[in-house]
């Protein structure tokens, strides 16, 4: 059961995950696969539960942004294929890559060629990604050295080529202007290898957004981040899929109290009661991924009803107004993001001018995790 000495914590709906992930594999022909992308502490949901989730559900690739994201799933258990989607140059990277069969983004020849000095000292043969940059502007090299690049790794004994991909940069726009030129510059690399007779065991371009937008251009793997947590990356996406958000953010109320009106509440005086008003005091704040820039400009839920939050969100607390919800206790809890709060990343990113990905991200690990499936799980086994 819950923890009742949390002050506040994430709950996570496994079963949301694993609609998700099959919701966006229905969308999938095959022998298209489905990569979950976990980096980030799975958006901030948790990269191991996450991740043997997306494999229950049907994904067959995990991608992390950093080594020890991958090492973190591989010391679970977990043995599906991890792609670091991230740069790795180091000695020390291309060792723990090795160690922890991890497979790593290969993104311009020096970065090749490091590898291939550091594995040919040991018998390890490496399974790599290539990226080729169509337009991002960010890692891999530009589109018209892709053959030459290709051709190079390729004759490296100590890599092996998995797939090459590349990654858009305006995939959930609904001008498909840039979108469309970057489809060209990939499809005129993969036709150019191929007439050099190359043939890629796989290539992939599409993030959610993409693989929403368009099945066209599925290929072989689809790379999901945001979909799998229930989140949208555009409003025109919506009729697509049946996404569940799986997050909710609570908190405790830790002291309850009556102020006059004229009485300012928190750092600044940001507000200012215009009448006598009762109060809470809830145990979290922007160091926990409240968003200070949120301050006096949210509701959330207490006790089946919505009240506004007020004064400055400060480090590790925040107040809101309870003025007309009887029965207010300390140990009561409030319901911040997702759930009967019905406040979602959206919703928050839209306030504050930013992406609901910025949103799921920010929510610190001094807050647990509480894996709701295996809490339904652990309560039924203790009634036996």
């Amino acid at each position: 059961m819950l923890k009742q000495n949390h002050r506040a914590w994430v709950e996570v709906d496994l079963s949301a995950i694993k609609h998700n992930v099959r919701q966006l594999k229905s969308l999938l022909t095959a022998p298209t696969e489905l990569m979950a992308i976990v980096k980030a502490d799975a958006y901030g949901h948790g990269a191991i539960d996450v991740s043997q989730t997306a494999i229950e559900a049907g994904a067959t690739w995990l991608g992390v942004a950093t080594i020890p994201e991958g090492i973190q799933i591989r010391r679970a258990g977990i043995t599906a294929p991890i792609v670091v989607l991230g740069a790795t140059n180091g000695v020390d990277e291309i060792k723990a890559i090795a160690e922890y069969r991890l497979q790593p983004t290969i993104c311009n020849p020096k970065q090749a060629l490091i590898y291939h000095e550091v594995l040919s000292q040991t018998v390890e043969k490496v399974p790599v990604h290539l990226t080729i940059d169509t337009g991002m502007s960010r890692l891999g090299v530009n589109w018209q050295e892709a053959i030459d690049f290709v051709k190079l790794v390729q004759h490296l004994p100590n890599l092996e080529i998995l797939s090459v991909y590349s990654h858009f940069a305006t995939a959930d726009d609904s001008d498909r202007t840039f979108m469309q030129l970057q489809i060209q510059r990939f499809e005129k690399v993969i036709a150019d290898l191929r007439a050099n007779g190359i043939y890629p065991p796989r290539i992939h371009i599409c993030n959610t957004a993409a693989m929403l937008s368009d099945r066209q251009i599925h290929y072989d793997i689809v790379r999901t981040g945001l979909g799998i947590y229930g989140l949208y990356p555009a409003p025109h996406f919506k009729n697509i899929a049946d996404l569940r958000p799986a997050l909710t953010v609570k908190a405790r109320i830790t002291q309850v109290k009556e102020i006059k009106a004229g009485t300012s509440v928190s750092y600044g005086r940001s507000f200012i009661a215009s009448q006598d008003m009762k109060i809470a005091i809830v145990a979290i704040g922007y160091a926990d991924g409240i968003p200070r820039g949120l301050s006096n400009r949210i509701r959330v839920a207490i006790n089946g009803q919505k009240v506004a939050q007020i004064g400055t969100i400060t480090m590790d607390q925040c107040a809101i107004d309870v003025t007309h919800v009887p029965n207010v206790n300390v140990g009561d809890v409030v319901t911040f993001l997702g759930g009967d709060s019905e406040n979602t990343a959206d919703d928050w990113a839209n306030l504050l001018g930013t992406i609901s990905w910025e949103i799921l991200c920010g929510f610190k690990n001094r807050l647990p995790r509480i894996n709701l499936v295996k809490e339904i799980c652990d309560r039924q086994e203790s009634m036996l």
